[in-house]
């Protein structure tokens, strides 16, 4: 009897162990299946082609690496809920929640949408050590990141308003 139930005992044991491998595996093989999606859709135009789908002040700060004029943006003091995409290509990068009025001049966000649609790179132009951030869809220049911002992330996303797009 003991025997029987030393069996049963190690049988479910062993099952379990195998049936949470598996779960494992599955999970790592669909997040490299999302990954390789998100690869396979990364945007490349040739600058002509890009011109001819931005504006000018919009093809100077996402291919250009430029920034248009704080507070002139149409995104600075906007409040409406939604979400906003990049003017280029349309990835989703961030949410009206995380949105807040940092008094910089631009739209200002502590928290994006999905870290792996973004990238961060370090900046040391105009004599200053700083992140830039880019659409990691189609390589865009958003703005840059800095650490003064509020609360839970204590991060401020400082981005141009030409390189969003708005929908409620």
């Amino acid at each position: 009897m003991l025997t029987s139930i030393l069996i049963i005992y190690l049988l479910n044991f062993f099952s379990t162990q195998q049936s949470t491998k598996e779960e494992k595996k599955l999970k790592i093989q669909t997040e490299i299946e999302i990954k390789e999606k998100m690869a396979e859709k990364v945007i490349k135009k040739s600058e002509a082609e890009w011109k001819e789908q931005l504006s000018p002040l919009a093809f100077k700060v996402l291919r250009q690496n430029g920034t248009e004029a704080p507070y002139s943006g149409a995104f600075y003091k906007n409040d409406d809920k939604g979400t906003y995409f990049c003017a280029g290509c349309n990835n989703e990068l961030f949410s009206s929640e995380t949105k807040f009025d940092s008094g910089c001049g631009w739209p200002s966000f502590y928290d994006i949408e999905d870290s792996d649609r973004i990238k961060l790179i370090e900046d040391n132009s105009l004599g200053m050590k700083r992140t830039e951030v880019r659409c990691k869809k189609c390589d865009g220049h958003l703005g840059h990141l800095f650490n003064d911002g509020p609360n839970p992330t204590g991060l401020r996303y400082c981005i141009n308003s030409v390189a969003l797009e708005f929908k409620k």
